[in-house]
């Protein structure tokens, strides 16, 4: 025991979390892969359809998480407690309307997904809200670095969902996607714990000095857009496909995106990492690019290696995780796997410049990310087809990043000289 405890006094919190996060990836992997075996493709897309749904709002959810992480470096005292105060309204408000929508609207969802009911998106309805405040929760320990409590915030949604949901499955006579949503919404529940919100009134009337509310509202803005323009280009492609290929197809499709996308998903724990970072060294006038080449050249190296795996073994990785029937998909592997590798790669330049409050690369991605959807709305003759144009799109955003860094820093260092 001595010998533990002696072990976690060396693991900084930035460690802790790392691991922590490479965890919950493990764990989010599992489940899906247990969802996909157990249901079979046409209702695992069902299944991947909730998980993407969440994805797309989550662009939202981010923003008012990665507002509080900036200004929990930034705000002190009564500051601080007055701007958290707002954005858990502001937050709540925007779950509460969100919820209301999708509800209101389960039944064209349904036909418009072409689900086998509308229960699935009415459950999932009623716990946006509570992932809205969560949000809120995860950026006041991610700006203030305490990633102890912020990695025990993901352990408990994670572990809830996987346990939850498998029990859920094998107890209840339930169509698959509704106790699928119900799982989700109860893993909201436990991802509230750890909590930061003993201290928070929805009542408060003191509002910001009008040039610290100016500074966040223009914040808030940039990464709302921003974080759109990263939902869409992440996730029209599986929203894309399964409105226009057959329920069958559709889970394959969404297989090879789950196993493609591990590199996004640890790329995330490396933004989680570089935004509050970046914030105190701008703050403290200390050069900022040195931190954006380190984690830039860890997921190069994460990403070329595991598309040179997905290249070798492709037939292996998809029977080991999903089994033999979602075999059609091992050609495209690799080639998924590096369009998603581009886009980590392009995602920490993004943050990077997010960081910095810098407009133009929120501009650029917006018109990218759109020409991704307009890529696949004409060219969807077939699933390879529709890699394809992801592989197009990736390449164009990820080269636009780097000669806009590339001219940024030639300015600076102009500046700098004269």
């Amino acid at each position: 025991m001595t010998a533990i405890k002696l072990m976690f006094k060396k693991v900084s919190q930035e460690q802790l979390f790392m691991g922590s996060v490479l965890l919950v990836n493990g764990g989010n992997y599992l489940y899906n892969l247990l969802l996909g075996r157990l249901l079979g493709p046409a209702a695992f897309s069902e299944a991947a359809l909730l998980v993407t749904l969440l994805l797309v709002l989550s662009f939202l959810g981010m923003t008012f998480q990665l507002a509080a992480a900036k200004f929990a470096v930034i705000f002190s005292g009564t500051e601080w407690n007055i701007f958290k105060n707002i954005t858990y309204r502001q937050a709540s408000i925007v779950g509460l309307a969100l919820g209301i929508i999708i509800i209101a609207c389960s039944k064209p969802l349904q036909y418009l997904f072409n689900t086998e009911s509308h229960w699935m998106f009415v459950v999932f309805g009623v716990g946006v809200p509570i992932y809205f405040f969560m949000s809120v929760n995860r950026g006041a320990y991610q700006g203030r670095q305490e990633f102890g409590k912020l990695s025990i915030t993901y352990q408990t949604e994670m572990w809830s969902r996987l346990l939850l949901t498998m029990a859920l499955l094998f107890l209840l006579d339930i169509e698959p996607g509704t106790l699928v949503a119900l799982g989700i919404f109860l893993s909201f529940l436990f991802g509230l714990f750890p909590s930061d919100s003993t201290s928070i009134s929805f009542t408060e009337s003191r509002k910001l000095e009008p040039e610290s509310a100016k500074r966040v509202s223009q914040f808030i803005w940039l990464t709302a857009c921003y974080e759109f323009t990263q939902i869409i280009i992440n996730n029209s492609d599986v929203l894309l496909v399964k409105h226009y290929f057959e329920p069958m197809e559709a889970g394959l499709y969404a297989s090879l995106a789950l196993i493609g996308r591990v590199v996004y998903f640890v790329a995330w724990m490396f933004v989680m990492l570089l935004l509050p970072v970046v914030v105190q060294k701008q703050k403290d006038g200390e050069p900022t690019a040195p931190i954006l080449f380190k984690y830039v050249s860890y997921i190069g190296l994460l990403s070329a290696a595991i598309v040179v795996v997905c290249y070798i073994f492709p037939e292996l990785i998809i029977t080991l995780m999903f089994g033999d029937s979602y075999i059609a998909m091992s050609s495209l592997l690799w080639q998924y796997a590096l369009a998603t590798s581009l886009f980590a790669i392009s995602n920490i330049f993004a943050y990077y410049f997010l960081s910095l409050d810098h407009y133009v690369p929120v501009i650029l991605s917006g018109i990218l990310g759109l020409s991704q959807i307009v890529l696949v709305v004409l060219y969807h003759e077939s699933l390879e087809s529709v890699v394809h144009m992801q592989l197009i799109a990736m390449t164009l955003l990820l080269v636009v990043q780097l000669v806009y860094f590339a001219n940024k820093e030639l300015r600076s260092k102009s500046v700098a000289e004269n």
